[in-house]
């Protein structure tokens, strides 16, 4: 069961990761493109053109709040699953500990008990008596 767990939890990892790349890469290049477009005279440029800037700039900004919000709403509900399969595992504990107590006494019971006092049936011994 560990390793299950362990193969999940990475292969998550490892999605993760992609993710972060992929985002780190557009990033990188969304970044080279505007420091390229600060080395351009864009003040010099005609009106229609620097309203065309701002709304291309009021689009990534948009683009980057969802993102945000996205994350957001998605971290919370991590946490919220997490937070669940804690209280799941916490409320198995007494399962657990129950089903540990009964085969601790069941072997105690078959390593320590003489049961041919007790006069079962012949039948019952198999023919170790």
């Amino acid at each position: 069961m560990q390793q299950f767990l362990t193969q999940i939890l990475q292969l998550m990892q490892q999605g993760i990761d992609a993710i972060f790349r992929f985002v780190r890469l557009v990033w990188s290049w969304s970044v080279d493109q505007i420091s390229s477009l600060m080395d351009v005279p864009w003040q010099a440029w005609p009106l229609w053109k620097q309203v065309f800037l701002i709304l291309i700039a009021a689009g990534v900004v948009w683009a980057l709040f969802r993102a945000a919000k996205e994350l957001w709403d998605a971290a919370e509900r991590i946490l919220a699953a997490f937070a669940t399969l804690l209280a799941a595992l916490v409320r198995t504990l007494p399962s657990v500990l129950l089903a540990g107590v009964i085969a601790l006494g069941g072997v105690w019971v078959l390593n320590n008990a003489d049961l041919s006092r007790l006069g079962l049936p012949s039948f019952a011994w198999n023919g170790d008596r």
